[in-house]
């Protein structure tokens, strides 16, 4: 009876642990299991026109330098510092129509399927469970330089 009873507890516990193994396999916390992986390491000066937008919360600009991933960022000026947003949709394989772009400056939507998050949150609003992969950042007010790094 004892040896049933602990025979059991383990298929069960083997059962969980098989089932809890194969659904982190098919899809990482952050983003889905075929996410590109790259290198992103960036530094902007946000004194220059380009990164004008910067300067105002709310702003927002896509970077398309080298060293800012496979499709770009985006950097958006929030009320405690910035957001920095991979472009490759995070909830989805990468195909053509899968690269977010903001819209109407207040959201992040994905062409594919219509997923949509807040633009200076990144929560996900429709569609997508998960929020935009972002990427950390330091900020020297001195030399007015954004660096972005993975």
């Amino acid at each position: 009876m004892k040896i049933k009873k602990n025979l059991s507890l383990f298929i069960s516990l083997l059962t969980f642990s098989l089932l809890t193994f194969s659904s982190s396999c098919s899809e990482r916390n952050e983003t889905v299991s075929c996410f590109p992986n790259a290198t992103v390491s960036v530094q902007l000066n946000l004194g220059l026109p380009s990164y004008y937008a910067l300067q105002n919360v709310g702003g927002w600009v896509y970077v398309n330098e080298v060293g800012s991933g496979t499709r770009g960022l985006i950097v958006v000026r929030t009320t405690s510092g910035f957001k920095v947003y991979d472009r490759n949709a995070p909830h989805i394989c990468p195909e053509a129509d899968t690269t977010l772009e903001v819209k109407n400056g207040t959201s992040l939507h994905c062409p594919n399927d219509g997923a949509e998050w807040i633009l200076i949150t990144g929560q996900p609003t429709a569609v997508a469970k998960i929020a935009p992969k972002i990427y950390g950042y330091s900020f020297d007010s001195n030399s007015n330089i954004l660096s972005i790094y993975n």
